[in-house]
């Protein structure tokens, strides 16, 4: 089994994302992670740019990392001076990475309009930043910028750069798709002329403006290239990079090639995760291997047929990178979906049962009225309980009432939510101050039953959306509320849905509370 390099570009080409922005600290955290996953470089950004790449680089020399190198990026020198008389050069040196990686001009189009330098002179700086590099730090890339688009406009030209880059002896020649505009198709040939052209080892570094740069990376890799670059979950600017959470396990699980350990591919979908969390990004749920809907089956003749044999549906063991089937429950569902569903949460289900077609039965009128369950699995689950007559009446709210007030003109109305409670007999009638209706009426609810069911305080309120549904009424239409709820140990969804937003967070806020009730008594 042949060996890929994979190379991480998330704390470089990654950052230039639309709405993410890591602090040093993250980026020498993720540098860590990526080195737990068994990524083999990570390319920490460029010295020359910006301080907070120059620190990153000072910092990341205080780890012990068990596998990964730490690449530094950068450009050939500028036209009409030397690599030792160039800024950028000596700070690539300076920083002291174990690799450099540095790009340069491959399109005519650049050469003149960009650099406005002949063709030859080009080549020059190429070959000699290079050779500078070489003879001064122990590991040289080249990435070959727009060298498709440059190939297309003009091949000879496009080639001779590669062979000035190879004729510095350079470890690694990328060739890049940095508009994106490539097609699987033309990878193939173009790579022919390439390998006729250079003996050098060749990487792919794709952009994803086309939706095509997964598949221009393993393209390349079944053409002969034996280091992809990419980020992780495709950060980069405009569409993206290429997304390593899908090339890795596309290489090792398809193409049969070895990249990381099969014991590091189980960590995927956490890493993934991890990224998106100091990213402050939600997750794409929709995420090919690793998101949450990735083994995620809502069919009922899907999940019946999954339940005999998991390759019905599934391309791949979800397992393998860390994920997990979910069967979903909807108005689509049947009764293989309610029992699988059941058996996920550790209750018993007979599928000749009347139970379960009341529970279907139950799901298919609560979603005509606008509930779902796909992301309020917890609010489900006590819908079962419910239905088989299992779950504890743990309170009664009789009553509740939310105030806003506008007592100031140039401030925000304050909210004031009111609950009475019962709770075996006894009443508890309480009132607080929030953020906000619903932060107001939420204080209130655990106020109120906190002196009866202490461990309420672990509760946290991590998510709350709010949904308005198509009914064409304008302000009188259906409010669809989903609350992501957690303690220490687990986080969990519900859900309310009322044409009132107070009543349908009310419901979310209640079954969060139930179920962590029950949870914490089975």
């Amino acid at each position: 089994m042949s060996r890929i390099q994979i190379y991480d570009t998330t704390l470089r080409d990654g950052t230039q994302a639309e709405d993410i922005s890591f602090q040093v600290q993250d980026k020498v955290q993720i540098a860590r992670r990526l080195n737990e996953l068994g990524i083999d470089y990570i390319e920490g950004g460029w010295p020359g740019s910006n301080p907070k790449d120059i620190t990153f680089f000072h910092e990341i020399k205080k780890e012990t990392l068990s596998h990964s190198k730490i690449a530094a990026f950068g450009s050939t020198r500028r036209a009409k001076v030397t690599p030792a008389e160039d800024n950028n050069i000596q700070m690539l040196i300076e920083a002291a990475p174990d690799t450099v990686t540095i790009f340069g001009k491959t399109w005519d189009f650049h050469v003149r309009e960009a650099l406005r330098i002949s063709l030859e002179e080009n080549l020059e700086l190429i070959n000699d930043s290079l050779v500078y590099l070489k003879e001064r730090i122990g590991e040289v890339i080249y990435d070959a910028e727009h060298f498709f688009d440059g190939y297309k406009a003009n091949p000879e030209y496009a080639l001779k750069t590669l062979q000035a880059a190879a004729a510095a002896n350079v470890d690694c020649i990328v060739l890049c798709d940095t508009n994106g505009g490539t097609m699987p198709y033309e990878i193939p040939a173009i790579m022919e002329e390439v390998k006729n052209a250079v003996a050098t080892p060749l990487g792919i570094h794709a952009h994803n403006d086309s939706e095509c740069a997964v598949a221009n990376s393993l393209m390349a890799v079944s053409c002969g290239a034996v280091h992809v670059q990419g980020t992780m979950n495709g950060f980069g600017e405009r569409c993206g990079n290429a997304n390593l959470c899908s090339i890795i396990p596309s290489l090792k699980l398809k193409l049969g090639k070895e990249c990381i350990t099969d014991e590091k591919l189980k960590t995927l979908r956490s890493a993934s995760r991890y990224l998106y969390e100091l990213a402050n990004l939600v997750p794409n749920k929709h995420q090919a291997y690793v998101g949450n809907s990735a083994f995620a089956h809502k069919g009922g003749v899907h999940v019946s047929a999954i339940q005999r044999h998991p390759e019905t549906y599934e391309h791949i063991r979800p397992e393998l990178v860390g994920n997990r089937t979910r069967v979903l429950v909807s108005d689509l569902s049947g009764r293989s979906n309610i029992l699988a569903k059941a058996e996920e949460c550790g209750i018993e289900l007979d599928s000749k049962d009347p139970v379960t077609l009341e529970i279907l039965e139950d799901i298919k009128e609560l979603e005509n009225q606008g509930f779902q369950f796909e992301g309020a699995e917890a609010s489900f689950e006590l819908l079962m309980l419910k239905a088989m007559g299992k779950l504890k009446h743990y309170f009664t709210v009789s009553a509740f009432r939310v105030i806003d007030t506008l007592r100031d003109s140039d401030k925000s109305p304050v909210s004031e939510g009111t609950v009475k409670v019962k709770v075996g007999g006894k009443i508890e009638h309480t009132a607080a101050d929030g953020n906000g209706p619903v932060n107001a009426l939420d204080m209130a609810l655990r106020k109120a039953l906190i002196s009866f069911y202490p461990q309420l305080s672990e509760v946290k309120l991590y998510d709350y959306k709010v949904r308005v549904l198509p009914a064409g009424k304008g302000t009188e239409s259906v409010t669809r509320v989903l609350v992501e709820s957690g303690d220490q140990d687990s986080r969990w969804g519900t859900v309310g849905v009322s044409g009132n937003i107070i009543e349908a967070s009310y419901q979310a806020l209640a079954d969060a509370l139930t179920y962590k009730l029950y949870k914490d008594n089975i």
